[in-house]
């Protein structure tokens, strides 16, 4: 059982993760989302990468870490807030990342897919129909499909985490930060141009500037740093299902902050998400009590 603590460690962690998806939308406001991306990392990096050791790992297990997390995911996840997404769906329809990790980990290392991860992914993946039927249009419809993306690559990065072995996680992620700079740099430079670049750069407001530093500070360090500290502490089943709060939060900062509305329909569809979610985490609990009993 955690600590009280421990608890509150767990609680800061998960609102810090919430409030970061409103952080996003304020931040691709002003800045071009590749760019505050690349921003994002320079600050996860910098200066902390000249304090802590690079991690005890091969450098292509580091490498696909921080593509698939730094560029990848965080790449499409602020540029579908950018096109239009609301951030408090973008932070529960991340959350699928999980059905991905379980796919690849079967893939990859050879894990088992048991009938709840099944039906949890099946619920989950009806929700997602049903939110897709509401932005049927190409122009709604991209961004969703984005942060799907985003969530593959998250779970990507989780395999990639996993195959990095027992390993401090704060070094792991100080130095995964410096993989994606150089190409967001050069992709922002093609897609969004110099000038784009340039007058965002040239008019930096105190609230982007607060943007990106709770981004690289408090939701990649504070958080992944504490996330890690608590798993290394207690079982992963005690932990986990905590990560379910952060689109509560998401949901909850996004409509109290930014005025943020979600249709019927996909209010509909996110509870599906989130019970498929549920059924996930807590599924394996309950038959396990069911055969103990």
């Amino acid at each position: 059982m955690l600590s009280l603590r421990d608890l509150c460690l767990a609680l800061l962690v998960v609102l810090t993760w919430g409030l970061n998806f409103v952080m996003i939308k304020w931040g691709v406001e002003e800045v071009p989302p590749l760019l505050l991306t690349a921003m994002r990392y320079l600050c996860a990096a910098l200066p902390m990468v000249f304090f802590v050791k690079r991690p005890q790992v091969r450098l292509g297990t580091l490498v696909t870490y921080g593509l698939a997390i730094g560029f990848a995911q965080f790449g499409l996840l602020f540029s579908a807030i950018k096109l239009g997404l609301p951030a408090g769906l973008a932070s529960l329809i991340i959350q699928t990342q999980a059905f991905f990790t379980f796919g690849l980990a079967m893939l990859f290392l050879g894990e088992r897919l048991g009938r709840w991860q099944v039906i949890g992914a099946s619920v989950a993946i009806i929700g997602i129909g049903v939110i897709a039927i509401e932005r049927f249009e190409l122009t709604s419809l991209v961004p969703l499909l984005m942060v799907i993306a985003a969530a593959f690559f998250w779970g990507l990065g989780n395999i990639a985490s996993k195959r990095a072995g027992q390993i401090d996680m704060l070094s792991f992620v100080v130095w995964g930060s410096l993989v994606p700079i150089l190409p967001l740099l050069g992709l922002s430079l093609v897609f969004e141009g110099s000038d784009a670049i340039g007058a965002a750069l040239g008019h930096l407001s105190l609230r982007t500037v607060g943007v990106v530093v709770f981004n690289g500070y408090a939701a990649t360090l504070l958080g992944f740093g504490l996330w890690s500290y608590l798993l290394k502490h207690y079982p992963a089943g005690v932990i986990a299902p905590f990560s379910l709060l952060v689109p509560v939060f998401g949901i909850g900062f996004a409509m109290l902050l930014t005025g943020e509305i979600i249709t019927e329909l996909e209010i509909v569809g996110s509870a599906l998400v989130f019970a498929g979610l549920v059924i996930n985490v807590f599924g394996p609990r309950l038959q396990r009590r069911r055969v103990a009993v």
